[in-house]
C-alpha cells in the first residue's frame, strides 16, 4: 500500500482552475495533492535582442519556491543573491516543453513570459508547473489572437508531465514526497498529447534498474499525461 492509499497507476487529485490571477493574460492554480503552484503566462510585444527581424516569438520561463512552501522556512534567492542551480534547471525544463509545442514563426515577434510560483511543495513541483503553465499559455495565446496579436493559434500540441517510480520495488505513478525521498528511482516524463516525448529525466538512488523497469515507468507515465491531458482540455473549455 501506498503512503497516500493510492493504486500504484493512480494519480494524486489534481485540479486546474484557470483565470487565477486577475491581471494576467493566462493563469492556472494547479494542484497535484498538496503540491501548489500558480503558474501565469504574460504577454510582452517586445522578443529578446538576439531574435529581433527574425519574425517569430519565444517563451521563456521563471520558477520559485515560496520561503513556506516546503516544511521548513527557506530564504527567498533573491535575498541570497543568486539562482540555486535547480532552480535553474527547473525554469529552462519548463520553457523548454512548451517551446516544443509551440509554432515560434506564428507568433511574430512576441514573447510570452512563464511564471511558476511554489505555494506547497509535495513532490513534483516540476511536473505541477510545466502542467499548469500549458493552461496558462494556451489562454494567453487565446487572448493574444483575439486581440489581433497573432494571425494564426501558435501551439501545435499540448504538453503535460508526471513522475514516476520504484518504490518497494513497484512502479509507481505520481510521487508524493514521502515516496519521492525513499524511492529506488524516480523519472520525470514530458509529453506530448498525442503521446510524443519531449524529456526524460531519471535516476537511480540506490541500484541501477532494468530496461523492463524503464518500459513499466513509461507505461505508467503515459496513462498518467493522457488523464492531464483530459483534464488540461476540460480547464480550457471551461476557460473558452
Amino acid at each position: 500500500m501506498r503512503p497516500s492509499g493510492r493504486l500504484a497507476d493512480q494519480l494524486r487529485p489534481v485540479t486546474l482552475e484557470t483565470g487565477f490571477i486577475k491581471h494576467a493574460e493566462g493563469s492556472c492554480l494547479v494542484k497535484f495533492g498538496d503540491t501548489h503552484v500558480i503558474c501565469t503566462a504574460s504577454v510582452d510585444t517586445r522578443v529578446p535582442p538576439w531574435l529581433r527581424g527574425q519574425g517569430k516569438g519565444w517563451i521563456t520561463a521563471e520558477y520559485g519556491m515560496l520561503p513556506r512552501s516546503t516544511g521548513t522556512r527557506t530564504d527567498r534567492e533573491a535575498a541570497r543573491g543568486k539562482q540555486s542551480g535547480r532552480t535553474q534547471e527547473i525554469q529552462r525544463l519548463i520553457g523548454r516543453s512548451l517551446r516544443a509545442v509551440t509554432d515560434l514563426s506564428k507568433m511574430g515577434e512576441m514573447q510570452v513570459r512563464i511564471d511558476c510560483d511554489v505555494l506547497q511543495a509535495d513532490g513534483g513541483t516540476r511536473t505541477a508547473s510545466i502542467t499548469g503553465a500549458y493552461v496558462a499559455l494556451a489562454q494567453a495565446f487565446r487572448h493574444a489572437l483575439s486581440a489581433g496579436l497573432v494571425s494564426a493559434f501558435p501551439l501545435t500540441d499540448s504538453v503535460a508531465a508526471v513522475s514516476c517510480g520504484l518504490v518497494n520495488g513497484v512502479p509507481v505513478l505520481d510521487l508524493d514526497y514521502a515516496e519521492d525521498s525513499s524511492a529506488q528511482a524516480d523519472a520525470n516524463f514530458v509529453l506530448t498529447g498525442t503521446g510524443k516525448v519531449i524529456e526524460v529525466q531519471g535516476t537511480a538512488e540506490e541500484a541501477p534498474f532494468t530496461r523492463a523497469e524503464l518500459d513499466a515507468l513509461m507505461d505508467l507515465a503515459e496513462t498518467g499525461v493522457r488523464e492531464l491531458v483530459a483534464l488540461q482540455n476540460r480547464a480550457l473549455l471551461v476557460e473558452a
